[in-house]
């Protein structure tokens, strides 16, 4: 295993994140989504670096195997947990792919540190640009839901993680667009994480505002999100961004739900490889809009 230390504890004891390095050409970083881990992107580390792209993942503090301390869940360190490993890989002219949570990361890294060593970011699934419903962001998603999602961490985390997985994938009576062996596998990255860190991270990404982080980022950006999403909905999260983002490329999947890194693992990988080449020949034969 491999691992990059990003900083220390209150204790003073250093903090390091899990990685991969993989492949060469132009550089991906993947950020994964929440409560999984870098292992996620399980289909696209392995097919981007067979196309000429070097991959980078890693996996947030308070998963996987990286460390899991107490504070830290905010934001603006995992921002910084973002820049240090840019820096510590010295990256350059990076592509940044945040799915889900991971998004948040993107958007407030361009911001808090200037869009340093990064050509192009795409957001899949995002929680950008705010979800929480507020006076001023009145299409946003009631604070009861997230609450409501806390309470069930706090309840039975393996039972909530179960129900929130088949919601996450599109599974349900008349759909099952993933394996049995796909959710238990799933389930079983969730179930690494710290419940501290599920905790904390679910209250980040729901109430932390994006909006101005987004009007900061003038490189090229595209935007991935699946139609029937249940997770994050489109209609609170990608069908916003133009209003931040006027320059951003926007793909929607046509029946799509949240994970779609599985569901729609080849479209998803094409989609990627396109943009980070520099093109923007994306195909759209199954997307439900293209650009804005």
């Amino acid at each position: 295993m491999s691992f990059i230390k990003v900083g220390q504890d209150t204790k003073g004891q250093d903090i390091k994140l899990q990685y991969v390095d993989l492949g060469q050409g132009p550089t991906v970083v993947l950020i994964h989504g929440w409560p999984l881990s870098y292992e996620s992107w399980e289909y696209q580390l392995n097919e981007l670096p067979k196309n000429g792209v070097r991959v980078v993942a890693y996996t947030r503090r308070g998963f996987g195997h990286s460390d899991k301390p107490w504070n830290g869940y905010d934001y603006d360190t995992l921002a910084d947990d973002l820049k240090a490993v840019l820096d510590t890989l010295d990256l350059q002219d990076v592509t940044l792919v945040g799915f889900s949570m991971g998004g948040g990361e993107v958007a407030r890294y361009m911001s808090r540190h200037q869009g340093a060593r990064v050509a192009r970011v795409a957001f899949v699934s995002s929680v950008t640009p705010y979800l929480l419903k507020t006076d001023d962001n009145p299409d946003g998603v009631d604070k009861s839901t997230f609450d409501d999602m806390v309470e069930g961490l706090r309840k039975d985390r393996p039972d909530f993680l179960t129900t929130f997985g088949k919601q996450f994938y599109g599974d349900g009576l008349l759909s099952n667009p993933v394996s049995h062996a796909t959710l238990d596998w799933s389930q079983s990255l969730a179930l690494q994480g710290a419940p501290y860190a599920t905790e904390q991270c679910a209250r980040a990404f729901s109430e932390t505002d994006f909006r101005q982080d987004l009007q900061t980022i003038k490189v090229p950006v595209l935007s991935i999100h699946g139609e029937d999403d249940e997770t994050v909905p489109y209609k609170h999260s990608a069908k916003r961004l133009d209003q931040y983002l006027s320059h951003a490329t926007q793909i929607v999947y046509d029946g799509a739900p949240h994970g779609l890194l599985i569901t729609d693992k080849e479209k998803l990988s094409q989609d990627l490889l396109t943009f980070t080449h520099g093109s923007d020949n994306f195909d759209r034969t199954d997307a439900g809009q293209d650009e804005y």
